[in-house]
């Protein structure tokens, strides 16, 4: 069974220096038919106006997870780091018992864009940690390439909870596949572009659930990115 999440529909807030959408239920938009998919709590696609960005503020018991898609982000946090975020990396944030950090677009001329994802955690009450790492671009193109796991497998990120998150550049006509173990379920967003998931079209913005399905196939239209989640 699939059931997608178009696009338009999402939750949408706006300031002078943000304007973001909200794949499920975020701060004041509230909607019961979206609070998350299995652990997979937030997906907010983000963009910022040169030189803005939020101000230091905390989090607890949550893995966050942030991905560039264009500009760059810089990121300071209570744990010491202080560093850039850029197109093609991948950022992770244990929040555990509590961490306090800031975002925002350093460039004074180039809009900043980006995902952020929220991951209930296997357990509450985790040491905070950070980590942050580039992944070859030729990793993902016309496959799909492990970004963050529970073990760190194949140079991941590592997440405190049973999902794996893949990244894959399709090109048009190239199709990506991926088998779904018996229990679990995969929600893919769409980064960029447009590809249809098993004869289904979709576009930047759009999401979508899978579940009791033993395989979907994933196959562009346009120079397309997507992001997978395959969830216990």
């Amino acid at each position: 069974m699939i059931t997608f999440r178009d696009r338009l529909t999402r939750g949408a807030s706006r300031t002078g220096w943000l304007e973001s959408r909200h794949t499920f239920s975020f701060a004041d938009y509230r909607d019961p038919d979206h609070m998350g998919f299995r652990t997979l709590r937030v997906i907010n696609e983000d963009r910022v106006v040169p030189g803005a960005g939020f101000p230091t503020h905390a989090h607890r018991d949550m893995e966050i997870l942030t991905y560039v898609l264009e500009g760059a982000l810089e990121h300071r946090d209570s744990l010491g780091h202080g560093t850039q975020i850029r197109p093609g990396e991948l950022q992770r944030m244990s929040a555990g018992t509590g961490i306090r950090h800031s975002e925002f677009n350093p460039s004074g001329s180039a809009p900043m864009h980006f995902l952020q994802i929220w991951v209930i955690p296997a357990e509450t009450g985790l040491t905070p940690g950070y980590e942050q790492r580039a992944f070859a671009p030729e990793g993902r193109r016309g496959r799909l390439q492990l970004v963050a796991s529970p073990d760190g497998a194949e140079g991941s990120l590592t997440v405190h909870q049973d999902v794996r998150v893949y990244l894959a550049s399709v090109s048009p006509g190239e199709k990506v596949e991926h088998a779904i173990a018996a229990r679990r379920g995969l929600w893919l967003q769409v980064a960029r572009g447009i590809a249809a998931l098993n004869g289904t079209e979709m576009r930047a913005g759009d999401g979508a659930a899978v579940q009791a399905q033993a395989t979907v196939t994933i196959e562009a239209d346009t120079d397309s990115e997507v992001m997978l989640f395959d969830l216990a």
